[in-house]
C-alpha cells in the first residue's frame, strides 16, 4: 500500500513541475511577443521594459549579406526613432526553450513585415534571466536570411 502512495506522490510531483514549467515557458514566449512588438511601434518605455542590461550582454546581428553587428546592449533600453522601423509587425514561431533556475535559453525563428510590406526572415537565440521575479532579456544573437 505505501509504495502505491509512493508512486501517486511521485507522479503529482512530477506533474506539478511540468505545469510550472510549461508556465515558465509562456511567461518567456509573452516577453519576446512584446519585446518584438514594442521594438516596431517605437515604445521605447515598454520595449526597455523586457530588458535587463547586465556588463556581459552582449547583441549580435549577422545579415543576409554577411556583415556581422555587435550592437551596444545599451541601444536595446534607449531606442529611438533613428533605430527603429516605425511600424510593420513581427510573428515569432518554432520555439525552443531550455529553462534552468533563474536563466533560459529560446531559439526561435522571426518574420517580420516592415511598414512598406517588406518582409524578412530571421533565426533568433535570446538569453534571459529572472530579475525580481521577472523574465529579463540579457542578450541575443540574430542571424538574417533569405528564405528560398
Amino acid at each position: 500500500m505505501n509504495w502505491k502512495i509512493s508512486i501517486c506522490l511521485l507522479i503529482s510531483l512530477f506533474a506539478m513541475e511540468s505545469k510550472a514549467q510549461n508556465s515558465e515557458q509562456e511567461n518567456i514566449k509573452k516577453l519576446l511577443e512584446k519585446e518584438s512588438a514594442t521594438y516596431r511601434s517605437g515604445d521605447s518605455k515598454a520595449h526597455a521594459s523586457c530588458w535587463h542590461i547586465q556588463p556581459y550582454s552582449r547583441i549580435l546581428v549577422s545579415t543576409t549579406d554577411g556583415n556581422t553587428y555587435d550592437i551596444p546592449p545599451a541601444e536595446m533600453v534607449k531606442i529611438s526613432e533613428d533605430n527603429t522601423p516605425r511600424g510593420g509587425s513581427s510573428i515569432n514561431t518554432n520555439y525552443k526553450i531550455s529553462i534552468n533556475g533563474k536563466t533560459a535559453w529560446v531559439s526561435h525563428n522571426e518574420e517580420s513585415t516592415a511598414k512598406d510590406g517588406t518582409i524578412s526572415y530571421s533565426y533568433e537565440i535570446r538569453l534571459l534571466e529572472k530579475i525580481k521575479k521577472e523574465w529579463k532579456l540579457v542578450g541575443q544573437s540574430i542571424h538574417m536570411y533569405k528564405k528560398k
